[in-house]
């Protein structure tokens, strides 16, 4: 997939083809993706409804797309680069292979505790590699993932997981914000 924009020019082109017909420009973006069904229509809309529906019938797995797609070529190369809190740890390098494998073990992982297709998950999680691994997992499976900042109240997590709709909450013991310790599951 080669989108890269790398002047003011080339993106005034690119923006004039998507204003002036955006169907044909919507379907040449979505063409470097890898698509389970292709769409049948790229795009149906009746602004006096407001109604719009775009790739209708079309199907993809967004992490097949985020992931799969580059294990051949990119497998060995760096997929999430991740700097501790404490300066003084190493930095963590996850491949594109390794960050696979995480999210398709924590996806069998939800899939083997009941979780399916449009269930809702909250993740309540510092930020740390685990969080990328359980969002791209939820997505991989069909689950809807809420991701609530890791430093909110009880109050405020109970309404964020009531809001959303959530029947799942996903955690981790706790987490650091500079020098202090933010215990996750006490709250």
């Amino acid at each position: 997939m080669e989108n890269n924009i790398t002047t003011f020019e080339e993106y005034k082109k690119e923006y004039a083809k998507s204003i002036n017909n955006p169907e044909a420009f919507w379907e040449e973006k979505a063409n470097n993706f890898t698509w389970q069904k292709k769409w049948d229509t790229v795009l149906q809309w009746d602004f006096t409804k407001p109604e719009i529906k775009w790739f209708e019938e079309g199907k993809l797995n967004i992490t097949e797309n985020c992931l799969d797609r580059h294990l051949e070529k990119r497998g060995n190369q760096t997929a999430i680069k991740w700097v501790a809190n404490n300066p003084k740890e190493a930095i963590r390098n996850i491949s594109y292979k390794e960050l696979h494998a995480e999210v398709c073990k924590f996806a069998n992982v939800l899939k083997n505790n009941g979780v399916k297709k449009g269930d809702r998950i909250c993740l309540y999680m510092p930020m740390v590699p685990e969080l990328a691994i359980a969002v791209l997992a939820c997505a991989r499976i069909g689950a809807i993932h809420s991701v609530v900042f890791a430093g909110f109240s009880a109050k405020s997590l109970s309404d964020r997981i009531k809001d959303a709709d959530c029947n799942i909450l996903i955690t981790a013991d706790g987490g650091f914000r500079g020098a202090k310790i933010t215990p996750l599951k006490d709250i």
